[in-house]
């Protein structure tokens, strides 16, 4: 009867090892990669999160209103990945903090715009108009450079890719410059003449940039550092499990769903040599 008692206390023991390890090994399983992304809108990302699903592999998309946010997210451990910055962007955000993000994949190049609720044309801004633009310091001189570009202002070519306002030239129009957080871009339209739009917040207040945009940014040679990436910390660029998440983004499925809903303002690069 001993015997018996102890038999079945083993087998229940056991059974309940069992059970305790095929739930936890099950919690790990349905641990998700959480992934910082800008804005509502990411159908990108969606069909991504989709179709790794069906292999098992869970995502969860974390949205921020502002582009500061996400790399200090990523840098605290917050987050496992973000994709919405340019590689220029990420390379200020390290030398400003004294982290090292690194991007392990390439997304799109998403073309800047100007964008107006009071005028159609850019040849119809006049002496004196304000014209918002980002006031980080990528996108300021990304801003700047595209209304050099539009013919509007010039700056100093010694700035490279990083002029400020105070490296403006000429400003035949007497065009007031005002920088605000890149967030507050869209949203200034109706005190301002026109302002400089990144794609993303643009297609969050409703623009579609290849329609909507009054002068929208070339895309040629010179936009390399405008290429968007997907970004982990440095000790994760090895990480095969993300790794496998770019992979996944970087398949023509997912350049259909971008051509398809951004309506061509966004353009995959991820086999283009940038």
């Amino acid at each position: 009867m001993k015997l018996k008692k102890s038999i079945l206390g083993f087998v229940a023991a056991a059974s309940l090892f069992v059970l305790t390890a095929c739930g936890s090994a099950s919690s790990e399983e349905a641990e998700a990669v959480k992934i910082g992304v800008v804005g509502e809108i990411n159908e990108p990302w969606e069909y991504v999160k989709d179709q790794l699903a069906s292999d098992g592999i869970k995502i969860e998309l974390v949205k921020f209103t502002d582009y500061a946010t996400p790399n200090r997210a990523l840098a605290d451990g917050e987050i496992d990945m973000n994709s919405f910055q340019t590689k220029i962007f990420m390379e200020d955000f390290n030398e400003d903090t004294g982290n090292n993000l690194t991007p392990i994949g390439d997304t799109v190049i998403a073309p800047l715009g100007i964008y107006s609720n009071k005028i159609g044309d850019v040849s119809e801004i006049k002496e004196g108009d304000t014209i918002a633009v980002p006031n980080d310091a990528s996108n300021e001189g990304r801003a700047l450079r595209l209304l050099q570009t539009a013919g509007l202002i010039e700056v100093d070519p010694s700035k490279g890719y990083k002029p400020t306002t105070a490296d403006i030239t000429s400003n035949p129009l007497n065009l007031k410059i005002e920088p605000l957080d890149s967030s507050q871009t869209a949203r200034a339209l109706d005190d301002v003449t026109a302002s400089v739009v990144n794609s993303g917040m643009a297609v969050d207040a409703g623009f579609i940039p290849t329609e909507d945009a009054i002068f929208l940014e070339p895309v040629n040679d010179d936009s390399a550092p405008y290429v968007n990436a997907i970004v982990v910390r440095e000790e994760d660029k090895d990480n095969e499990l993300y790794n496998q998440i770019v992979e996944a983004y970087q398949t023509d499925g997912t350049k259909k769903v971008i051509e398809e809903s951004s309506k061509g303002s966004s353009i995959p690069v991820w086999d283009n040599k940038n």
